[in-house]
């Protein structure tokens, strides 16, 4: 009985995901809607980053604020991913002593 709960809820979770995957590639949309479609990742990365970055040192917000433009500044230079964070992360820790 509670295999047959685990594998409905299973299916329950998985549908409203996986549906408008497929639902999107059957559609064609106009370059404008394919425009704003390509830039809702970029802005909820965005949405995730900018309220961690805001709290890093609560009383002091100007730290994350560096270490978020070193992080932007490395990442421009095309550094490596793991030497972005690694940087960000070396900024905060000078900022902080």
């Amino acid at each position: 009985m509670m295999i047959w709960m685990i594998i409905g809820m299973a299916i329950v979770t998985a549908v409203p995901r996986f549906l408008p995957a497929f639902i999107v590639d059957l559609i064609h949309f106009p370059p404008w809607v394919d425009r704003w479609l390509n830039a809702i990742p970029y802005a909820a990365l965005g949405a995730l980053i900018f309220p961690g970055i805001m709290s890093v040192k609560p009383e002091a917000p100007q730290v994350g604020v560096i270490a978020g433009l070193v992080a932007i500044l490395l990442a421009w230079l095309n550094i490596h991913i793991i030497f972005v964070v690694i940087g960000a992360i070396l900024s905060v820790l000078l900022l902080t002593l």
